[in-house]
């Protein structure tokens, strides 16, 4: 990178580190392509965040799998940092490896896009053993750390604790390796699957003074911004939660075709002029 492409990651770098460290939550949405992200964007949400699973439907694959590779998630974290002022973190999944060292190299290639950030799970992407054994976890987290910083900017790394979403309805284990990863320099926690107030009470509770980061789920999609920050959440990603409505309005109205051969859906579609001027 040139001298101007540096001070601006370092800009940005040190703008969503501050987001982290000022009272009360902030939103971070999830884009899947460039041009959500500019929309995002000129909507004036302060940070963004790629998603897994809406780069892996738009590139006609099953999320969670292992099927997207390291390289096409980096490189869909390049155009979405390219079209965007604001901090982009990314979704690193495992890190695309099971050794430490691989999660380390996964950091040090993320920062080369223009990224700031970057969240590393527990999740091995096997069904028969879907989470790596507790030891491993802590180690893979201290690598992606040691890598983080060394970078030339404040990388924010997060660590992920997946139990809940695999069928490990676990909150005493996912708590202790959330403690762990903090333990091992993470700067945000966050346990994907928290359904409740209760439970994002715990984990805020056991990490304070550590920022939290909540997804969008059905457990909590009753609960206001407000109610959130109450209960300590720091930050609130959607996930695949707008991604999925694009792909739900776009599904509905191609069965309305497919199955009825009418266009009600049409009127309520973003106008041609509105989504051009959305992105120019």
């Amino acid at each position: 990178m040139g001298a101007s492409s540096d001070n601006e990651q370092m800009v940005k770098a040190q703008t969503f580190r501050a987001l982290h460290l000022r009272p009360g939550i902030f939103v971070m949405p999830n884009p899947w392509d460039a041009g959500s992200a500019k929309i995002l964007t000129g909507l004036g949400f302060e940070a963004i965040a790629t998603t897994s699973a809406g780069l892996a439907f738009s590139l006609g694959k099953p999320d969670g799998e292992g099927v997207v590779t390291r390289e096409e998630a980096l490189e869909n974290a390049r155009l979405i940092a390219a079209a965007t002022n604001l901090p982009v973190s990314a979704d690193l999944e495992n890190g695309y490896g099971d050794d430490p060292k691989t999660c380390a190299e996964t950091i040090l290639l993320a920062a080369e896009t223009g990224l700031v950030g970057g969240s590393i799970e527990d999740a091995t992407g096997r069904p028969g053993s879907p989470i790596y054994p507790f030891e491993l976890s802590v180690e893979r987290i201290k690598a992606a750390v040691k890598a983080a910083r060394s970078l030339p900017f404040p990388f924010t790394l997060t660590a992920r604790a997946e139990n809940l979403i695999h069928s490990r309805p676990d909150l005493k284990d996912t708590i202790r390796r959330l403690e762990a990863f903090a333990d091992a320099g993470a700067d945000v926690l966050f346990a994907p699957g928290l359904n409740s107030r209760s439970e994002i009470e715990a984990v805020v509770k056991a990490l304070a003074p550590k920022p939290v980061n909540v997804v969008l789920s059905p457990g909590i999609a009753g609960l206001s911004l407000d109610a959130l920050s109450a209960l300590g959440v720091k930050r609130l990603s959607l996930g695949s939660a707008l991604a999925r409505a694009a792909y739900g309005a776009f599904l509905r109205g191609a069965e309305e075709i497919r199955q009825k051969g009418t266009f009600s859906f049409a009127p309520g579609s973003i106008p041609y002029a509105a989504i051009n001027e959305l992105l120019r």
